[in-house]
């Protein structure tokens, strides 16, 4: 049976109301990215990027998992030893439509952390600049998130798994975040198939062995479907 390593990015969780920093007229179009998503702007300004993650928080928190999520909890729930998840979304959709591993590479929205002594905890639905790190007590909290400019989470472990893929599958993905963009070579080199399921074609589209258009919540229950009956 095939090892498979799937990426999922922005496109799952978009049909489940939860928009990408491209979106026109969506929460990300409100904010400057340079002073919300990297470390030099909650320096200068740790409040509107604690306003920014809360109004995050709050819209992952109302979003509910699409198709395309259950399906994904579906296939690992049935190859738990063959698939592994990674995703650059920063939602807890696939854990709530069942997935029992995934490997957040760029954080999680639920978790906080301290600037100051490293440790992580459930983050409260609204967090602020005085909120004290329940290790340390400095009042240092952020969001658990991968900023631009930060290096992403489990870059080892992922790494590993791209290694020893059969199947590499970008789904929902842009193509335009490294080093997620640059998976599908990864996995290429190391022997892998690759396949690419997406709403349109991304800026990789020309690297992956197969291309399938359409609907995450359309494209991804059929192929998991398609995977399974060849078990």
């Amino acid at each position: 049976m095939d090892r498979i390593v799937i990426l999922t990015g922005a496109g799952l969780s978009a049909e489940s109301g939860l928009g990408t920093f491209r979106d026109v007229g969506g929460l990300w179009t409100k904010y400057d990215l340079e002073e919300v998503a990297t470390p030099q702007g909650f320096a200068r300004n740790p409040a509107l990027v604690h306003e920014f993650y809360n109004a995050r928080r709050a819209n992952c928190r109302g979003a509910t998992p699409n198709p395309a999520h259950t399906a994904l909890a579906r296939l690992q729930a049935a190859l738990p030893d063959r698939v592994t998840l990674v995703t650059q979304n920063v939602d807890d959709l696939l854990e709530r439509a069942g997935a029992a591993l995934v490997i957040h590479m760029h954080g999680e929205l639920t978790r906080a952390l301290c600037g100051a002594c490293g440790h992580r905890w459930a983050a409260p639905d609204v967090m602020g600049v005085d909120a004290p790190c329940p290790a340390c007590g400095t009042a240092s909290t952020r969001p658990d998130i991968v900023w631009f400019g930060e290096m992403p989470y489990h870059m080892e472990q992922i790494d590993t798994a791209l290694a020893q893929a059969d199947l590499f599958v970008a789904i929902g993905t842009s193509g335009n975040v490294y080093p997620a963009a640059g998976f599908v070579q990864e996995a290429g080199f190391a022997g892998a198939r690759t396949l690419e399921l997406n709403l349109e074609a991304s800026a990789t589209s020309g690297l992956f062995d197969e291309a399938r258009l359409g609907p995450a919540s359309q494209l991804v229950p059929e192929w998991v479907d398609e995977v399974l009956r060849g078990r």
